[in-house]
């Protein structure tokens, strides 16, 4: 029997929002529904079903929308040959038959590119001082070995932004008639590399200071033949990674402290241990204690084992959580993510300080859903519907965040996630994603943190190339080398710099323009964000 309309005069506005939402899920089942049949109808008649197609880009707002579009019509407007830098000019001549009559010339330019090897005696003066001390003229900058700093670029940049393999690379070198061995080669990539680790740091340490909000995310890597982990940290204005073999979140807190090595107990260290639930009276032995600053690991353990912490065997591990707790004052003692938001995908080990989850990946859980007959099918579908469209809305809510739109975003996710649905799983999944509410709608306090995580996915990427490509490092210095130079490059990338360019200015190549100190240029982003 057919349910009797409702008196829509009769309805408030809360009601008809309820009432309009209800009807448009009802549809989206539906449609969903009749998608399903059509594909099984197709499968029946032995036909092929519905095309996978790529995303249409309807995620994006209309301002993104509109920005893509503006782009596009910006990179068709002009000349290309506006842009472009005239080296030589060269007049070509024609043999014109008789009686024609000369109209000037036609340019045409012509874009190539000079790949030579350039080989340099140096006749260096050597003088013996009256007291037997011999003096010779130094090389010009740049020079490492017998190798030259525009070689370097070539090697550098080849390697790690054309992602070759070290084989591919030598024989190249090799064929462009450059006298080169694959141990020099390596030698070019992994030695004398302090100038750019130390800047990779530098470049950690300014993003840490300044930065509103950090994406993070790690993936497998491979380090003298074991397994490993490379770690990420990002954000629109750089990036950095760190490869080695713990996923804990002490190494993640490591990390933060950007080469710091001391140990704080401070206000913040004391609240860090509350959180985890170290027991009340260790923390108030830690706090009692005069000397809270120490310098190393070493000086650390001695302080836990004078007060005895270090002999408890208590659940949580009084040491460990300690630990963490004085780093994490550390990290705050040193004026790093100070107010800044973590955003992760769920991984334990990045719950730490103010922490919001992705969304794409909160959403997936749902996703990967196995059903077992078409009700529970229909339940997924229709919860899924529900939750783009409240992504949809925050995407939204982020470009003109108010009060009143906060409070209905907040019951719109109460409404979704405490849904009984009847399908088991569904409705247990539901409820541990509801229970991260706060650090799902963090966005709400904080509209300028993304809802998701693919920033620090596609930073990772290139860790993960490089991977396939190389396999692992062997060496410590290949270890910070491959970190730094992936995480310079993508940073420059960010900055909207030349990576070559780059190279070319701290490898003292002649006439390579200028490049400021990375580091400078992300706090400078970052105070016009």
């Amino acid at each position: 029997m057919a349910e009797s309309p409702r008196d829509l005069e009769a309805l408030d506005l809360d009601d008809l929002k309820r009432l309009v939402l209800q009807h448009l899920e009802e549809i989206a089942a539906l449609k969903s529904e009749i998608a399903a049949l059509r594909e099984e109808n197709a499968r029946l008649k032995g036909l092929k079903g519905r095309p996978k197609l790529k995303p249409s880009g309807m995620d994006k707002t209309a301002a993104e929308r509109r920005q893509t579009k503006d782009r596009r019509k910006q990179a068709r407007r002009g000349k290309k040959n506006a842009r472009l830098t005239i080296d030589e000019e060269r007049r070509l001549e024609v043999e014109a038959p008789p009686g024609a009559r000369f109209k000037g010339t036609e340019a045409y330019v012509v874009q190539d590119l000079l790949v030579c090897p350039h080989t340099v005696r140096y006749q260096r003066e050597r003088w013996v001082t009256p007291l037997g001390k011999t003096v010779v003229a130094p090389l010009p900058a740049g020079i490492v070995g017998h190798f030259g700093p525009a070689l370097r670029r070539f090697v550098l940049a080849l390697y790690h932004q054309g992602q070759t393999t070290l084989a591919r690379l030598v024989a190249l070198l090799r064929d462009l008639g450059v006298d080169i061995s694959k141990r020099q080669v390596m030698r070019l990539l992994n030695d004398a590399q302090a100038r750019f680790t130390g800047e990779a740091g530098a470049v950690l340490r300014a993003g840490l200071e300044s930065a509103a909000w950090l994406s993070v995310d790690d993936t497998s890597a491979r380090h003298q033949a074991r397994n490993g982990v490379c770690t990420q940290i990002g954000n629109d204005h750089f990036a950095w990674f760190a490869t080695g073999f713990s996923k804990s979140r002490r190494n993640f807190l490591e990390l933060l402290r950007a080469g710091h090595t001391d140990y704080l107990v401070n206000d913040a260290a004391l609240a860090y241990m509350r959180t985890r639930n170290l027991s009340a009276p260790v923390v108030a032995l830690l706090a009692g204690e005069a000397n809270k600053n120490f310098v190393d690991e070493g000086a650390w353990i001695a302080h836990l084992q004078r007060l005895g912490i270090a002999k408890l065997k208590v659940q949580p591990d009084p040491v460990k959580i300690a630990t963490e707790g004085a780093i994490w004052g550390a990290i705050m003692g040193h004026g790093l993510v100070a107010g800044t938001v973590v955003l992760s995908d769920d991984a334990g080990q990045f719950n730490v300080g103010d922490h919001a989850l992705c969304w794409v990946h909160a959403e997936r859980l749902i996703h990967k859903l196995d059903c077992f007959c078409e009700r529970q099918r229909r339940e997924k579908e229709r919860i899924r519907t529900r939750i783009w469209w409240l992504y949809a809305d925050l995407r939204a809510y982020k470009e003109n965040p108010t009060r009143r739109r906060r409070g209905e975003l907040r019951r719109r996710f109460d409404d979704i996630f405490t849904t009984h649905t009847g399908f088991a799983t569904l409705d247990r999944l539901l409820g541990r994603l509801h229970a991260n509410k706060e650090e799902l709608l963090l966005v709400l306090d904080r509209p300028e943190v993304p809802l998701n995580t693919n920033g620090s996915e596609n930073d990772i990427r290139c860790q993960v190339t490089r991977r396939k490509v190389s396999g692992g490092t062997r060496s410590e210095a290949g270890r910070e080398a491959r970190d730094a130079f992936l995480g310079l490059m993508k940073t420059c990338q960010k900055l909207g710099i030349s990576f070559w360019d780059y190279l070319g200015d701290r490898l003292k190549v002649p006439e390579a323009p200028a490049v400021p100190r990375l580091a400078d240029l992300i706090r400078q982003h970052a105070a016009l964000a």
